[in-house]
């Protein structure tokens, strides 16, 4: 009976903490930025016009003709996406990207390989090899963190009748490590963030040359926090869950 109470909360912590990791996955929001340089309209031509192939290639929202006032640049990106859009210089660029305060037009870039950049000129581009490293491991971390996630939560599925301890060790150590593997990542991405980035020269990549003097902010985005919340539920209910198949263990 006890086990059976233990499971189930370590199941209901673990289920929210699971799907904390998934929307940090799939939403693209780890890093939000804004800056007041113009210079998207002052790139060089064959610059500019392999960034508007590319964003028209994936997404272009609610592309207008007509002049815009707003004059703050507003980014955001996470595993799948990089985009931005012209945003309203009076809201923290926290609030702004909600979905009810983009404006149109916004566009869009694959980013599978986030942090690693779009480099818009040369392949490889210079400025960037200095954090390859980092970037790649990143990549890697969140890939095997949902895999492990997957995985455990499978496992413990197929443990409920409290049959196999087995099963419900594996499903926890699995648990555990999809933890771990997302507290990896996050200290790694607060590492890239603050020591090894130039972020706002990673922001501005070549529209910096035109902005010598650009006010820029970075910040931590929703996905980034979610992440964050997840780890120590995730962390909690795999180690209750390897505890139940010990103590099922010792019982047989």
């Amino acid at each position: 009976m006890k086990a059976g109470v233990v499971a189930l909360v370590a199941g209901i912590v673990g289920g929210i903490g699971v799907l904390c990791f998934f929307v940090a996955f799939a939403t693209d929001y780890w890093l939000l930025a804004s800056d007041d340089c113009e210079g998207y309209g002052q790139l060089p031509s064959a610059v500019n016009s392999s960034m508007e192939g590319q964003a028209n290639s994936t997404e272009a929202v609610g592309v207008t003709t007509g002049p815009v006032l707003l004059s703050v640049m507003l980014h955001h990106e996470g595993f799948f996406w990089r985009c931005w859009f012209k945003g309203d210089p009076s809201l923290h660029a926290v609030l702004a990207v909600l979905f009810t305060n983009q404006p149109a037009p916004k566009f869009c870039i694959h980013g599978y390989l986030f942090p690693l950049p779009v480099a818009m000129g040369p392949v490889p581009h210079p400025a960037y090899d200095a954090t390859a490293v980092f970037r790649g491991f990143w990549t890697m971390l969140i890939i095997l963190a949902i895999a492990a996630s997957v995985i455990g939560g499978f496992l413990l599925v197929c443990a409920v009748p409290f049959t196999s301890y087995k099963l419900y060790k594996a499903g926890g150590a699995f648990l555990m490590t999809a933890a771990c593997l997302f507290l990896a990542l996050v200290c790694l991405f607060v590492l890239w963030k603050e020591l090894v980035a130039d972020v706002g020269r990673y922001i501005l990549q070549e529209r910096g040359e035109t902005c010598p003097d650009v006010h820029l902010e970075a910040h931590y985005g929703w996905s980034f926090m979610v992440a964050a919340a997840g780890i120590p539920l995730v962390l909690l209910s795999g180690l209750l869950f390897f505890l139940i198949g010990r103590a099922i263990q010792r019982h047989k």
